[in-house]
This record gives structure tokens, C-alpha cells and sequence, in this order.
């Protein structure tokens, strides 16, 4: 036995290298795609655009990575995962360097459109990728591992990009993601084996699963209106703290960095919870999160009620999002690329309708509407939840959402 140990730690060493050359890749896809959240003073003043407008920028990738990938995904149903995905980050490194060097701000957008084609790819595919490289025991855990990429962008990544900023420029910053994708790149290609594609669904097949399975149809309205609300107040958290506390960018960058520890923990806590009550830890979690927009409304023009409301924002956001992601794997264990894609098409477009529809409150009525804007639609994703319920087994299979729950 121990010699048989030895002879099989190599490859598992190598498989669980993999898994963290995905994690990466996630790491620099997030980051990318919300970095503008934290540079939209700066972008838009060098830019010589409004906020509203440059916050575009989210929108543009959010709706290639929502309205393109059950098509992409499905045409590329039989590309090896190991190919796609490298040729997913080519794509990423191109767009950071060219957006690092635009010289106007249409092109920009025109290459995050591009980038985020190949982000909403990689959402859906990512997980299921993981989980095969590993045993099978141990694939809940792979996938927790990657989904923690989310928390690590959100502590680690779009801080950083906003010091980088703040020393240098915000074209700085994006050149040197550029780099870092282009390291991933090297990661995925050398470390991740042949992952020939499985469970080819057309894209009929695609957009006919909510149509038959009613369980994920209400999981992914829930989505739509989770997502809106929260990314419709998140993408504009900068200026507001800026016209509501007189933040710095120094404050704004520690309270992003709150926000991200906050967000980790919540992934953590919510890594055991759901395994007890997925529903009961996404009311709770959605909950907290409308209440915390609430604090930031009521005390938030003070940088110690700032802080108090960021770092709970965070911590149920956390929540939340690992819940989201469990119910939808809960609601279609049995075609989980095909899932993950449309969760991806509503998740994606969603950030990309929420930035547009926040944008469109700040310029016209004022920044502290965000707000407001994020706790209807979350109100509204929380009272559907709490008006729906289903069977604890999926009708499709014999798996529950218990055993659809990544280990923390």
C-alpha cells in the first residue's frame, strides 16, 4: 500500500496542480472583468467620458460572457477543454494589452465584447473541468477549490489593481494583467491534462432545459434579479463612497479589500451551511445582504459605517453566490456544462443590465439611487425564494443538493 501510494502522489500532486492552474484562470478572468469597479474615477477622467459611461466597460464584457456562451459552449461541444481554455486566456491577455494601449475609448469597448465571449466560456466550463482532472471522491472539493478564485479576485485582485492604479495608471494595471493571464496561459497548457469534451449538448438542447426542468427556470429568475440588484449598487460603490463619505482612494481600496475578506468568509461559512439547508442559507445570506445595502444607505457617509456595511455586504454576497451556484447544480446534476452555461448567460448579462441600468441612475438622478436600485431587485429576488420551494431530490437523479454541495 505504501508503495502503491507513492507511485499514484505523483500524478495526484500533478491533477491538484491543475486544479489550481483553473483557479488561477478564474482569478484573472473576475478580475478582469470587474476591474473597472474599482478604476471608473480615473478611467473616466482619462478618458474624458462620464461615470455611467464608463461603466460600460462592465457592461460590454457582461453581455458577450451572457448572450454568447450557450452558443459558443455548444459549437464547441467537441474541442478538447485542455485546447478551449488556452485558447480562452490567449483571448484574455490580448484584450488586457489592448485595452492597456487603446488609444480611445470605443476600442475599449470593443475588446472587452470580445474578452467577455471568452470569460462566459470559462464559467461555463471551469468546474466541470476541475472535477474531472481529480478522482471522483474528491470532486466537490475541486470545485469548492475553484469557486474560491471568486474570493481570492475579490481580497487579493481588484484591490491590488486599484493600488497599482493609484502609483502608476490605470493602463498600468490592465498591462500587467495582461501578464499575469498570459502566465495562466502557460500554467493550463503545461499542468492541465487532455480533457476530451463529454456530454456534447446542442445548442437546442441548451436553451430547451428550462423549458422542461421548471426547477432550474426559477433558479435562474432568482438569479436574474439576485445579480441585478447587487452588481446594479456594486459597480458604482466607488463614486458613492467618494460623494456620500468623501473616501479617498487609499479608503476605497481598504474597504474593497473588506469587502473581499468579507465575501471569503462568507464562502467559507456557506461552505458548511448548505450542506445543512441550501434555501435556509440563501434567505439567510440574501437577507443580510438587503440589510446591508440598507446600512450603507442609513450610515454609510461616515467611513466607520462605510466599513461596518462593507464588510457584511461582502460576507452575504459570499453566501449567496456559492448558494446560487449549488442550487443550480442541484436543479440539473445530469447536464451540468449545459446548466452552468445558462446560469452563466443570466449571471453575466445580468451584471451587464445592472452596471447599464446603474449607470443610467447616476447620471440622471444621483449616485445614492444605486442603492436603492440594489435593494429592490434584491428584495425581489428574496421574496421569490421564499415563494418557491421544491423537492430536497431532483427528479433527473438520484443526487441531492446535499451531495451537490462543495466541502469547505
Amino acid at each position: 500500500m505504501p508503495v502503491q501510494e507513492q507511485e499514484r502522489s505523483p500524478s495526484a500532486f500533478k491533477a491538484w496542480l491543475g486544479v489550481a492552474a483553473i483557479t488561477a484562470s478564474l482569478f484573472v478572468f473576475l478580475t478582469t472583468e470587474l476591474m473597472p469597479v474599482g478604476l471608473l474615477t480615473p478611467l473616466s477622467k482619462s478618458l474624458g467620458v462620464s461615470v455611467g459611461v464608463a461603466g460600460l466597460m462592465v457592461t460590454a464584457q457582461g453581455v458577450a460572457a451572457g448572450l454568447g456562451v450557450p452558443f459558443i459552449v455548444a459549437w464547441t461541444r467537441r474541442v478538447n477543454r485542455r485546447l478551449l481554455l488556452s485558447t480562452l486566456l490567449a483571448v484574455l491577455t490580448l484584450g488586457n494589452l489592448i485595452t492597456s494601449v487603446s488609444p480611445n475609448y470605443p476600442l475599449i469597448l470593443a475588446t472587452r465584447l470580445c474578452m467577455g465571449f471568452a470569460s462566459g466560456v470559462f464559467w461555463a466550463i471551469g468546474v466541470s473541468m476541475a472535477m474531472r482532472i481529480i478522482p471522483e471522491r474528491h470532486a466537490s472539493r475541486a470545485a469548492a477549490v475553484v469557486m474560491s478564485g471568486i474570493s481570492i479576485a475579490t481580497v487579493v485582485g481588484i484591490p491590488l489593481g486599484t493600488i497599482v492604479e493609484a502609483h502608476t495608471n490605470w493602463r498600468t494595471t490592465f498591462a500587467i494583467w495582461a501578464g499575469l493571464s498570459l502566465l495562466v496561459l502557460v500554467a493550463v497548457a503545461a499542468i492541465v491534462p487532455s480533457l476530451p469534451s463529454e456530454n456534447a449538448v446542442s445548442v437546442r438542447e441548451v436553451f430547451g432545459l428550462p423549458v422542461r426542468n421548471g426547477q432550474l427556470r426559477t433558479v435562474l429568475l432568482i438569479v436574474v434579479f439576485f445579480v441585478l440588484g447587487h452588481f446594479g449598487a456594486y459597480t458604482f460603490v466607488r463614486p458613492y463612497l467618494e460623494d456620500e463619505a468623501s473616501a479617498t482612494s487609499t479608503f476605497i481600496t481598504v474597504v474593497l479589500i473588506i469587502f473581499g475578506v468579507g465575501g471569503a468568509v462568507g464562502n467559507f461559512i456557506a461552505g458548511y451551511t448548505v450542506n445543512r439547508s441550501l434555501r435556509g442559507t440563501f434567505i439567510v445570506g440574501l437577507a443580510g445582504l438587503l440589510a446591508a445595502l440598507l446600512l450603507l444607505r442609513g450610515i454609510g457617509d461616515g467611513e466607520a459605517g462605510a466599513v461596518v456595511a462593507l464588510v457584511l455586504w461582502g460576507l452575504f454576497f459570499g453566501a449567496v453566490q456559492l448558494s446560487q451556484v449549488n442550487m443550480t447544480l442541484a436543479a440539473a446534476p445530469e447536464t451540468f456544462e449545459a446548466a452552468m452555461s445558462l446560469n452563466t448567460m443570466a449571471y453575466n448579462t445580468c451584471i451587464a443590465l445592472g452596471a447599464l441600468f446603474g449607470g443610467l441612475f447616476v447620471d440622471h438622478v444621483g449616485v445614492t439611487s444605486v442603492i436603492w436600485f440594489g435593494v429592490v431587485l434584491a428584495a425581489a429576488s428574496l421574496l421569490l425564494r421564499l415563494s418557491t420551494g421544491w423537492r430536497k431530490d431532483i427528479s433527473t437523479s438520484t443526487v441531492s443538493e446535499d451531495d451537490l454541495a462543495p466541502t469547505a
